[in-house]
């Protein structure tokens, strides 16, 4: 008996090796110093850049979004949903970030599944400005079934001590502003998967007359990432905190960034619900207090601002790219929550 035998396949290991690598390399910044392979990764901070500079770090995965991507066979994505999702919460602290690790797990080691995925990593990397530093790819027969894989990513960021948004300052009639979602990104997925698959008895490329897409297609859009639209902003005192809407929506969310003695009212008519979340609802019949607490609803992203800076801040992220930005509710008084009007 051999090891190839038991299930582990160091050649295919190696050869995933060699084609991450490039696709690292890609990504790497001047504050890179090792190698992929290396024991660990070496990463020197630009102190000049910053008067105290503090590192913001986070971890996170994509769910059962993973299960999606197996019966579509399509894993690019899949990468880029999870380095936007760490970059988005280490941003709302005001950080950007330096870089990224991943933990990519699975039964049988596939090297050309590892390389859409390390692909997605690699690109998501690049356009958030930070270096794919290293990460970790475990084969573990017996452990996953044949096909599937879990993914894990680990993000630092950096920002000026006197420049983190921690929502301190948040005081009752300050505004709050909502971006965009892309779709899902990456919550409410066994919510989604159950209604669509389990109750309705769709197939992944069923086409959906309502959405003008498949399912598939649907439940596979990237989470976005919002440091393009936000960076510009950082730094300009204007931002009192900020909230990534993920697992548990508005109502789990929002409520973690908020002092003692404040709550939000929410205006639940001042956005327009994209189809995607309206068909999850009827179809599946779930009550609106459940797709609040599941689902973003298509707010992505909240800014809490002082409301004399409200038109100032729409401006500067219309001319950041983002045009959809809508003021949503208020600061009032109250212990942490979300009331909704």
């Amino acid at each position: 008996m051999d090891y190839r035998s038991s299930g582990v396949d160091i050649d295919a290991g190696n050869e995933t090796v060699r084609r991450i690598k490039r696709l690292a390399k890609a990504t790497f910044t001047p504050g890179v110093l090792s190698d992929i392979g290396s024991f660990g990764g070496l990463f020197r901070l630009d102190a000049a850049a910053f008067k105290e500079p503090v590192l913001v770090s986070s971890a996170d995965g994509v769910g059962t979004k993973l299960k999606v991507a197996f019966m579509m066979n399509q894993h690019r994505t899949i990468g880029a949903d999870l380095v936007n999702h760490c970059v988005n919460d280490i941003l709302v602290q005001g950080a950007t970030p330096l870089f990224f690790l991943d933990y990519l797990a699975t039964g049988r080691l596939s090297p050309d599944v590892a390389e859409q995925i390390v692909d997605g990593l690699a690109k998501a990397c690049k356009e958030n400005g930070c270096a794919l530093l290293g990460g970790e790819t475990a084969e573990m027969p017996g452990f996953y079934a044949d096909g599937e894989y879990d993914v894990a990513g680990f993000i630092v960021g950096a920002v000026d001590r006197s420049q983190i948004v921690d929502g301190r300052s948040i005081a009752a009639g300050d505004a709050l502003i909502g971006l965009p979602s892309s779709g899902l990104h990456t919550n409410g997925y066994s919510l989604a998967r159950k209604i669509a698959f389990d109750e309705l008895k769709l197939k992944i490329d069923s086409h959906l007359p309502e959405l003008g897409e498949t399912v598939g297609d649907a439940f596979l859009r990237t989470h976005r990432s919002y440091l393009p639209v936000i960076k510009p902003l950082l730094g300009k005192g204007t931002i009192k905190g900020m909230a990534h809407i993920t697992g548990g929506g508005i109502t789990e969310n929002l409520p973690r960034v908020l002092p003692p003695g404040t709550a939000a009212k929410v205006n639940r008519t001042s956005w327009r619900v994209p189809p995607i979340f309206r068909w999850l609802g009827e179809a599946g019949r779930v009550p609106e207090y459940d797709l609040r607490r599941a689902l973003n609803m298509g707010i992505g992203m909240i800014l809490v601002v002082a409301a004399k800076d409200v038109d100032a801040v729409r401006n500067d992220l219309l001319n950041a790219g983002e045009a959809n930005s809508v003021v949503i509710g208020e600061i009032v008084k109250g212990e942490p929550g979300v009331q909704y009007v």
